[in-house]
Formats: C-alpha cells, sequence, structure tokens
C-alpha cells in the first residue's frame, strides 16, 4: 500500500462487504453496517451501485469475502465460549464486528490493528456514518516497516499472558514470508486457547490450468492498485509452518468444504469459484 495513504484493498473488499447486503438473499453475512461506512451514495442509488459490482468474477469475490468474515466470526464465537476475553483483528479496514457486536470491556476486549493511513481514513468514515466507538475497542496503529506487533499491543493493553482469538483476512497474500511468519510465532507463543483465523493463496503448483490463469488476472488487477501479492503456500507446508509454531490444532477448508458448509441448497447459485484461497484456523 502506499506509505501516506489507505488500503485500496480495504476499500474494494468494503464494497463487497456492501453489496453483499445489497444483492444477495439469504446473506452469508449480516452485516447492517456494511453499507453506511462503505461510503456507498444515496440510499435510492445503492442496488445500482452494488449492480455494477454484479459480474461473475465480482460474484465469486463477494462470495468469499463475504463467507471468510463469516467463518472468522464463528471461530470467534467458539473461542469466547471456551473463555477468550481478547479479539484481535489484524489489517481491520473497515471491519464492523466492534459496532455491531459490542461487548462490555471485562467481556471481551477488542484490538483493531492496522497502518495508521488507513485506520485514520477509518475513524473518519466511522464519524462520516454516525457510527460510535464503543468502549471496549482499542485502535492499534502499527507500521509494520518500522513497528513490531508484540510491542505495540503491549503498549495498547494487550495481555500476553491471557489467550487471544486473531482475525487476519485478506493480508497474507500481500506479505513477506518473513512477516507472516513473524506474527504467526508471536500468536503461537500466546497461551493455550489462543487462535487465529486467515486465508492464504494458493502455489501455482496447486492450482489446476484454469485456476492459474484466474489467479494470474486476479493477482495482476492488485499490482495495478499497488498491491501485489507475494505469499503462496502449499497447504501440507503450512500445517509444517504452523505445526513447527506451536499450533496443535488446525482446520483447512478449501472451496468444497466452504460451499458445502455455508452455500449448500441456495437457489441465487451465490458460491465461491475455483480453488485459488484457502480458509484456515489454527489452534494453540
Amino acid at each position: 500500500m502506499l506509505q501516506d495513504a489507505p488500503s485500496r484493498t480495504a476499500h474494494r473488499v468494503a464494497m463487497h462487504r456492501a453489496a453483499h447486503q445489497l444483492l444477495d438473499d439469504p446473506r452469508i453475512f449480516d452485516d447492517p453496517l456494511a453499507i453506511s461506512i462503505s461510503g456507498l451514495g444515496a440510499a435510492s442509488e445503492r442496488r445500482a451501485q452494488a449492480g455494477r459490482l454484479d459480474t461473475r468474477t465480482a460474484r465469486y469475490l463477494r462470495a468469499f469475502i463475504a463467507v471468510r468474515s463469516r467463518y472468522a466470526e464463528d471461530q470467534l464465537a467458539a473461542a469466547i465460549g471456551h473463555g477468550v476475553r481478547q479479539y484481535v483483528v489484524l489489517g481491520a479496514g473497515l471491519d464492523t464486528y466492534a459496532y455491531r457486536r459490542p461487548h462490555p470491556a471485562d467481556a471481551l476486549r477488542v484490538f483493531e490493528v492496522d497502518h495508521p493511513a488507513t485506520q485514520l481514513w477509518k475513524k473518519e468514515r466511522l464519524a462520516h456514518a454516525s457510527i460510535p466507538i464503543p468502549e471496549s475497542l482499542t485502535f492499534v496503529p502499527v507500521d509494520f516497516e518500522h513497528q513490531m506487533l508484540a510491542a505495540e499491543m503491549a503498549r495498547a493493553g494487550f495481555r500476553t499472558g491471557q489467550a487471544a482469538f486473531f482475525a487476519w483476512l485478506g493480508v497474507v497474500m500481500y506479505l513477506t514470508l518473513e512477516a507472516a511468519t513473524s506474527t504467526l510465532a508471536f500468536i503461537g507463543s500466546l497461551p493455550a486457547g489462543s487462535g487465529v483465523t486467515f486465508d492464504y493463496a494458493l502455489a501455482r503448483n496447486a492450482l489446476t490450468g484454469a485456476e492459474r490463469m484466474a489467479a494470474g488476472a486476479l493477482a495482476a488487477r492488485v499490482a495495478r492498485a499497488g498491491e501485489p501479492f507475494r505469499l503462496f503456500f502449499e497447504p501440507a507446508g503450512l500445517a509444517g509452518l504452523l505445526g513447527g509454531l506451536g499450533f496443535g490444532r488446525l482446520e483447512d477448508l478449501g472451496a468444497a468444504e466452504i460451499n458445502g458448509r455455508y452455500f449448500q441448497d441456495r437457489t441465487d447459485g451465490l458460491h465461491i469459484g475455483g480453488g485459488l484461497a484457502h480458509l484456515m484456523t489454527a489452534w494453540r
């Protein structure tokens, strides 16, 4: 991303989440704040604006963006049920969990971690949409080029002696292996019961010919936006990496598993296409 500008990817993701609220029924992921925070125009124009995001390729992407948020929050609910009281959204963008589901601070503290420029833009979007910031939320601005996540989290009041759950969506594929491993190692150093959900891009040798073409087209689009893909994994290699970092229980979902769990028996045909990305949850 550009150093002093908010992430273009974060804005595109927010637009797809808003379009999901307007175009898809039933919704995979219900987010009543997605439309207002995204910056879509007047109510009378919103459906037409969202309709411009309704190409075949955009439907696949919209379905994946919706389902990864749903999946992460399903995993968060399980973590809360097991006593986790800290939730960290890495690369939060315009994520709305803390505002849709405000908890008392002693029940669940939410930390939103993002680049300072993107976080400033989000605060402006919240103010413009008249969305209040709950007391249980802490913003953690981190410039990963110059700051360490663990140090900034500690400064923000994160308790490393307590379990935490992390959502890390739409980020890993933009990182170097060193940066991704450093963050996973930090999460893996936390107490038992901690976990993380993230999505990752499959290595080319794990794709079919058609999937490689689709992956190349998507990579070209994000590169033109100044945020190129950098990191790709084979599932077995990623599982080995996570095991070495202290994660003992993994769930890795490909397209077939995701469609079977979340898109079964729909009449509108909404589903994720191809096998370009997986959803992973890793637990300590």
